[in-house]
């Protein structure tokens, strides 16, 4: 079989990888403190026999941008954004130690403190547990105040303080959990500059129209692939018919 075909085959393969983190962006423009996948075409080296000179056009992973997207006012007391770098440390669902920027906390029915997708948010001394709180209320740096059930609304005491990190991006990678995590396993240390806005949420940071400009050019990448496919198949078939009459 014509090597075309290999070659063109492999370029529609590694298209559709790219294609895959542009519609993840694309779905994800919505959720609170999602970081864009960046992902870049890169040439790496053919393995196995053959001339060193062979090569592959591979997209690869390139990790997340990481900068921050627009907050916007919510007025929900457990809303929160996180202003400049940081992180939110809660709980992942193996045990670790894992980082969001996602700030809808939510209350369980047994009053633990988690993200919106149920990991607990981590405290000072593990998870955060706000049981029966009437009224709850954060600062910039986390400390997380209550009005215990059944006392006055100046009967304000201080409970915990969310656990709060900014770890240098190149140590952080992101897991199957939709979390990101210490590369070494570890876990940050607390960083007391990090602050956080109440009432508030931090947008996606993915560029919609920027993602609709990759999709459409992968496409486009795409179906020139599936066109050298066929152009193979057609002059493998016609040599075929010479080879016949010959």
């Amino acid at each position: 079989m014509d090597h075309s075909l290999y070659v063109a085959m492999t370029g529609a393969t590694q298209i559709m990888l790219a294609q895959n983190a542009v519609s993840n962006n694309l779905a994800n423009a919505s959720t609170v403190g999602f970081k864009s996948e960046m992902t870049a075409f890169q040439s790496l080296p053919v393995q196995g026999s053959g001339l060193a000179t062979r090569i592959n056009a591979v997209a690869q992973g390139l990790g997340q941008d990481l900068t921050q997207g627009a907050t916007r006012s919510t007025g929900r007391s457990l809303d929160v954004a996180l202003k400049g770098s940081g992180w939110i440390a809660v709980q992942a669902p193996d045990g670790s130690e894992g980082y969001t920027r996602a700030g809808d906390l939510q209350l369980t029915a047994d009053g633990q403190l988690t993200d919106a997708a149920g990991n607990p948010v981590l405290g000072s001394a593990g998870p955060i547990n706000l049981a029966d709180s009437a009224k709850i209320s954060i600062g910039d740096d986390g400390t997380i105040s209550t009005v215990p059930l059944g006392s006055t609304p100046n009967s304000v005491a201080t409970v915990d303080r969310i656990r709060l990190v900014n770890p240098d991006p190149a140590q952080l990678t992101q897991g199957g959990d939709g979390l990101m995590h210490m590369a070494n396993g570890g876990q940050a240390a607390i960083d007391p500059n990090v602050r956080l806005t109440a009432g508030a949420l931090e947008s996606s940071n993915v560029n919609v129209s920027g993602e609709l400009v990759k999709m459409i050019a992968l496409s486009r990448q795409y179906d020139m692939q599936i066109k050298s496919i066929k152009s193979g198949e057609d002059n493998a078939a016609a040599a075929a018919k010479l080879l016949q009459l010959g």
